[in-house]
């Protein structure tokens, strides 16, 4: 399956070089700009708006605390199982980079050796996405805009054809949605045991959250609680 995008009359090529044609109109300065953001930047964009999520959980609190943060942590885990069945697939359908087969990109990228079907990157980026919007709909809203600007830096930058990023943005949404009955099942009874936990509890909610309940009235004896595990760690 090496010739998945052999021929330059098909779509999946044009659309390649309409793309990736960008770049060479572009000045220099973008184009680097480009790089460290299709290679790096949106990679950690990504994973700053997971701990921000977090931070904000914790913050408000509530019964939904702990499913959130479930959510969370099942995001970089979903990431990384679908990287994994990603080896295999790249190796069944041998793809080359587009640019062995194609002259006259613009490749801001050196060094990419290895196959390019499906984009590591789109995977990535879609499956800590798909892992924010269940656990909060605005921040993974965010982190969906986020992968798709990935997928189109991947083809901007010469390294992927758009079919290599449609397809690790369909292998992370399907990961990180279809395993995540189960991921939920086994990591919400844990979030749920650290959250009781005395040392642990703030990695679910903060100190101030654990005072209120859900409709922000005070928690009886929260307050005080709180007050005396900050004079223990203190001490």
């Amino acid at each position: 399956m090496a010739g998945l995008a052999a021929s330059g009359s098909n779509p999946d090529v044009e659309l390649l070089y309409d793309i990736n044609g960008l770049a060479k109109d572009a000045p220099h300065w973008f184009d680097r700009v480009m790089e460290f953001v299709g290679e790096y930047g949106i990679l950690l964009a990504t994973v700053l708006l997971v701990l921000w999520c977090w931070l904000s959980v914790r913050r408000r609190g509530g019964e939904e605390a702990a499913p959130s943060v479930a959510a969370l942590v099942w995001a970089p885990l979903a990431a990384g199982v679908a990287v994994l069945i990603n080896v295999p697939i790249r190796g069944f359908v041998e793809r080359p980079r587009p640019f062995v087969d194609h002259d006259g990109l613009e490749v801001l990228v050196s060094g990419k050796t290895d196959y390019s079907f499906v984009s590591d990157h789109a995977t990535i980026t879609m499956a800590l996405a798909v892992g924010l919007f269940l656990a909060n709909r605005k921040f993974g809203v965010v982190g969906i805009l986020l992968a798709l600007f990935e997928g189109f830096c991947r083809v901007y930058m010469g390294v992927h054809y758009p079919t290599d990023v449609l397809g690790g943005l369909a292998l992370g949404t399907a990961v990180a949605l279809l395993l995540s009955p189960l991921a939920m099942a086994l990591l919400t009874p844990l979030t749920k045991a650290i959250e009781r936990s005395p040392r642990a509890g703030w990695l679910i909610r903060s100190r101030k959250a654990s005072a209120y309940d859900g409709q922000g009235a005070v928690v009886p004896g929260a307050r005080q609680e709180a007050g005396a595990e900050e004079r223990d760690l203190a001490a």
